[in-house]
Order: C-alpha cells, then structure tokens, then sequence
C-alpha cells in the first residue's frame, strides 16, 4: 500500500507547490493586462475587481506534477491532457467575454468527443455500447457544467473540486486504479494550492479556465472508477459524490424555469446565495459545502461497500433529502 501511495503523493505535493508558486504570478499578470472580474452590483458583488487567470495555474500545476510522476504512454491519459487543453483554452477566450452560449456549448462538445475519440466512457458490462457512449456525453457535458454554474462563491468550486478528487483518490486506490489515482491526487494537490489564494476573501479567481477544466477532468475520472464489484447500483455513486454542484444545476435550472428565465442567464438563485442570503456567512457556507461533499462521498463509498438493497436505501435517501432542502431554498425571499 506504501508504494501505491508514493506517486500520488508524489503528484499531490508537486501540485499544491507549483500551485502556491504560480497562482499569485498569475494573479499579477491578470491585473498587469486588465484580466479581472469587475463588480456588477448584481451577481458580481466583490468590493474591487479580482483577477481572474487562477485556472491556468491549476492546469499548469496539474499538468507539470503529471509529467514529474506518470508516463504519458496511455491513450486515456493523453486523451484527458488534449481534452483538459481544449477547455482551457475555451474558458480563457470565454473569460474575456467573447464567446456566445453556443460557442461555449460547441467547444465543450468538442472536449468531450475528444475524450471519447480516447475511450474515455462508461464501460459497465450491463450497458450496450451505444448507451454507455450516449450516457457518458451527458454525463460529461452536466458535470463540466455543474462546477461551470456552483462557481459563484470565494472558495467554493475549488474547494468542493477539492473534496470530490480526495474521495474520488480513496476510491481509486482502494480498487487498485493507480493511474486515477495520481491523475486524482494532482487535481487535488493544484486544487489546494490554488485554494490558499481563492478562499474567502478571494484574491483571484479561478474563472471559465478553471471550472470548465476542473468538471471535465472530474466527470472523466470520476466515471470509470469501478463501482459494482458488491452491487450494481453503486454504478450511481459517482452522481452521489458530486451531488453538491449536480443539486445545485439541477436547482437553478429550476428555479429559473419556474420564473421563466433562460437557463443559460446568470441570477442569484444558486442554494450558496440563498443559504448566504438566510443567515449563514460566505465562510460558513463554503465550509458547509465542502463538509456535505465529504459525507457525500462517505456515502457514495457506502454504496459501493453494502448490499443493493442498502445502496438503494441511500439513494432514496438522499433523494428525499435534496428534495426537501430545494423546497426549503426556493422559499428564501431573493428579492431584496
């Protein structure tokens, strides 16, 4: 287990120094040329600008601690690294305001049939080809969204990136994946780093580059992770690990439905604003989403170490649980 572990911690500690080395250069490069998130007095409700550009230093410091510790000789992985770049580059285009709905979408199509081009999908023995190929699309394409949309808040889509990547790391180890699990411990490692500048009070954000990278990335390795050694319906445990940004899409979408808003218009009807907006501070309200990541991840483990019929009573659960928290969040009064 020793030597298992030695790369990916390897991985880990190589992205979080490179990370805390290149997040605030690129924090002064993006005021230097103006790269910043203005307030808008809407959604945007920071004092002063913040530079963006933090994405970049987590791909930099994801992709230098891979080359230190993992041999690109793989298709899935140099598939993952082509796919990374792809959105890299769209969210830093689109971080300069010049990219339409569509464009955006249609570069993320393009990431993700990348990714496949690499046989990176779900590959469960129940599924026909076709379905697990069709699955594997949207699974990708809501995910990459997700942490896109729960971007809102000083700390949060990293720090629930962060969790999500440490539960995904035990869940590979514990099935002898290597290759996840230093691709994992990078992520997560980039992730930390990154976090020492972006917690609350923020001095950078990670921006379009970092949340369209981080979701594609934990969409990818979170879907083949092998799940059903005990049960079939752990094969939904990586839906349950990534629950906190999947509720929150689910919600907005909604939410803005019910009020008759398109779904791609930003408003202030994410569960962070409405848990802030209640009586929890910005701080308190990240720690609480990093905190239900970690249960649900503890949970999504549950799932794969129990029987079918207690993975099933998790799953309607947790259900019944997102349920009753969505109809206690739509009632806080978002208007003043």
């Amino acid at each position: 287990m020793i030597g298992a572990l030695a790369r990916p911690a390897l991985a880990f500690g190589v992205a979080l120094v490179v990370a805390l080395y290149l997040t605030p250069l690129m924090r002064k490069a993006a005021i230097r040329f103006g790269i910043v998130d203005r307030p808008d007095g809407r959604l945007k409700t920071q004092r002063e600008p913040v530079a963006y550009l933090g994405g970049l230093a987590i791909y930099l410091s994801f992709l230098l601690a891979l080359t230190a510790t993992l041999r690109f000789d793989s298709t899935e992985v140099l598939g993952l690294l082509l796919a990374g770049a792809i959105v890299v580059i769209l969210g830093l285009i689109d971080d300069f305001g010049v990219l339409t709905p569509g464009q955006k979408l249609a570069g993320q199509i393009v990431a993700i049939l990348t990714l496949m081009n690499a046989s990176v999908y779900i590959k469960l023995a129940f599924l026909p080809t076709w379905a697990a190929v069709a699955l594997s699309f949207l699974w990708l394409l809501a995910i990459t969204n997700a942490f896109n949309i729960i971007d809102i808040m000083d700390g949060l889509a990293a720090g629930v990136a962060a969790a999500a990547a440490l539960v995904l790391f035990v869940v590979a180890v514990v099935n002898g994946r290597g290759q996840s699990a230093v691709l994992l411990a990078a992520l997560a490692g980039a992730l930390c780093g990154f976090l020492r500048f972006n917690f609350h009070p923020a001095t950078i954000y990670m921006g379009d580059t970092g949340s369209l990278f981080i979701g594609l990335m934990l969409g990818s390795l979170a879907m083949n992770n092998a799940y059903t050694r005990s049960n079939l319906v752990a094969s939904l445990a990586p839906a349950v690990i990534l629950g906190v940004p999947i509720f929150d899409m689910l919600f907005v979408m909604y939410v803005r439905y019910r009020r008759g808003l398109p779904v791609m218009i930003g408003s202030p009807d994410h569960f962070a604003l409405r848990l802030r907006k209640w009586r929890l501070s910005t701080r308190q309200t990240v720690l609480c989403s990093w905190g239900a990541t970690f249960l649900l991840g503890l949970l999504g483990i549950g799932m794969m170490a129990g029987s079918a019929a207690a993975a099933a009573s998790i799953l309607a659960g947790l259900g019944l649980a997102a349920i009753a928290l969505a109809v206690l969040l739509r009632r806080v009064d978002m208007s003043l």
